[in-house]
């Protein structure tokens, strides 16, 4: 009888562990299908747009053409793209690259020191109405970004910025959205967590506040810094409504000339977009932020998960 007992036992405990072992094998296979899955979705487009870069302007215009790889290979897309003028403007691509350069440094350089100097008050300056301003400004970040659209066009028409061809479209574009409240929190949680006692410390040896600030909280929030300059130059480069708005053509982003200045009537003869060299373009535009992000993504990470430990 106890023979039987313990046989009876020890099948009833391998079901359990096989069964479990079954479950847990068509957990992981569904994870991990999924995951496949939303890869693919990501990455079909990136491989669509690299096909399409190296592909000839006939096949291109071939709207039957379905090919998983270019049948005339032709790498002179990505030359060509900064010679292509398209018959509506005679501005080209490296113009487009120039003012897209210029609007990301100056107002990633601006939003940064900006945000620093702002969260460094906030988290370590003693003055009255700190805690106020700050619930203020994170009140701000529940007012979508296209409700401010009317108000700050309305304020720099009346500066004279969009009026002037000149340096008032570069104005228009860099000094509206160089504050970003989101970056400001970012950084003043990062400093929060930076203990008092070095603060003190610092004072008695008579450390001013701009040096501390530069010689023990920058270092200290390396992460959280580089974080936001890739997140600000990323929205930068990828900015396209507000220069649209703002900027004369001659000085507009490189999202602008990537919409809509590849149709032309002599090469397509039907007036369809030459989709081999926009995405040529594409690609050269779309390949520094991903270096970007890929070797810089450990500051992201640990910045972003740094400054959500302490409010």
């Amino acid at each position: 009888m106890t023979t039987n007992l313990n046989l009876k036992v020890n099948y009833r405990e391998n079901q359990k562990l096989r069964a479990q072992k079954t479950a847990t094998f068509f957990g992981k296979f569904g994870i991990y299908l999924f995951l496949v899955i939303m890869a693919l979705i990501v990455i079909i487009p990136f491989y669509w747009m690299l096909n399409v870069s190296f592909q000839s302007t006939d096949e291109v215009l071939n709207s039957l053409n379905v090919s998983l790889f270019p049948k005339v290979f032709s790498p002179r897309n990505y030359i060509n793209v900064f010679f292509y003028t398209s018959s509506s403007t005679s501005i080209n691509f490296p113009r487009y690259l120039l003012n897209t350069g210029i609007v990301a440094i100056f107002s990633t350089v601006g939003g940064t020191i900006f945000s620093i100097l702002v969260a460094f008050a906030l988290a370590r300056l003693n003055f009255k109405g700190k805690e106020l301003i700050f619930t203020i400004l994170l009140a701000t970040m529940m007012i979508p970004g296209e409700m401010m659209v009317i108000s700050n066009f309305v304020t720099v028409a009346r500066l004279g910025w969009v009026d002037d061809p000149g340096t008032g479209s570069y104005l228009a574009m860099i000094v509206p959205f160089m504050v970003s409240i989101f970056h400001i929190y970012l950084l003043r949680q990062t400093f929060k967590q930076i203990p008092n006692e070095l603060y003190y410390a610092a004072k008695v040896d008579g450390c001013g506040d701009f040096k501390y600030l530069y010689k023990v909280m920058m270092p200290m929030a390396k992460s959280s810094i580089v974080t936001i300059v890739i997140l600000k130059l990323m929205g930068t480069w990828n900015a396209y409504i507000w220069p649209n708005l703002v900027a004369h053509e001659e000085y507009r982003l490189v999202t602008t000339w990537l919409r809509g200045s590849f149709i032309d009537q002599a090469e397509s003869g039907v007036g369809r977009p030459l989709l081999n060299y926009q995405m040529a373009a594409t690609v050269m535009v779309t390949v520094p932020l991903l270096l970007l992000f890929i070797f810089f993504r450990k500051y992201i990470m640990s910045g972003v998960s740094r400054s959500g430990v302490k409010g």
